[in-house]
């Protein structure tokens, strides 16, 4: 499949994006905003363990294993999707932490596509502030966590 520009008709980029051209990714905003949930639980974990504790999560509490229980479901989830949604997450975190624009989506694509092997998981989770930078990546579509909150 091309990864240009395409005019936006998906319901997900053509409801909230209000853009008439965004780059076709193989990734949906679902998945990508369950990363993010997850991935700031993990960082929240990490820097008061308590706190998480009080939060509406099916494993927390007692028991819990903490940010390595969030960060091995992390892990789990991004093994599981297939190379293209690999490949589009690692552009969108380049695109969000400025590596790149909108207009080079198809050069950032390919520079993913040329360093993409079996480390998608652990290259993510050990990039410093890779949620925030799937967050601003996602921004730039004009979408937010808020706009999926119900389905993550």
């Amino acid at each position: 499949m091309a990864r240009g520009l395409a005019v936006c008709l998906c319901p997900f980029w053509g409801r909230f994006c209000g853009m008439s051209k965004v780059p076709n990714i193989a990734i949906s905003p679902e998945k990508v905003f369950f990363i993010v949930s997850k991935a700031h639980q993990s960082d929240m974990e990490a820097a008061e363990p308590g706190l998480i504790a009080d939060f509406d999560d099916d494993d927390a509490g007692e028991g819990r294993a903490g940010k390595d229980t969030d960060q091995a479901e992390l892990s789990g989830f991004i093994g599981e999707l297939n190379v293209d949604e690999q490949i589009d997450l690692v552009a969108l975190m380049w695109l969000g932490r400025g590596d790149g624009d909108l207009e080079g989506w198809r050069d950032l694509r390919n520079q993913a596509a040329e360093a993409h092997n079996n480390r998608t998981a652990a290259y993510l989770i050990g990039t410093p502030m890779f949620a925030d930078y799937l967050e601003e990546a996602m921004a730039m579509f004009g979408l937010s966590p808020e706009d999926f909150e119900e389905s993550i």
